[in-house]
């Protein structure tokens, strides 16, 4: 990996701040109804309005963190 631009542990990183997306994304799933005429109330719930966009915009935090973050030159020896 000496000639790759991302350490190892800046890799790991983005593969943890893409995981806490997908959560995020995974956790706005749901609130849809099959009746028309019938008004679900899920689709305003907490979870999808609050903690869903904080985790992907956490998620998106770590991700530049990682790809920003310079190494240190004994790290990666």
């Amino acid at each position: 990996m000496s000639n790759f631009s991302l350490s190892s542990k800046n890799v790991k990183f983005i593969i943890i701040g893409l995981m806490v997306m997908v959560a995020g994304y995974i956790l706005m799933i749901g609130g849809g109804t099959t009746d028309p005429v019938v008004f679900n109330y899920d689709m305003f719930d907490f979870r999808r309005l609050v903690i869903s966009p904080v985790l992907v915009i956490l998620g998106i935090i770590i991700i530049i963190s990682a790809i920003m973050h310079k190494p240190k030159n004994n790290e990666e020896k």
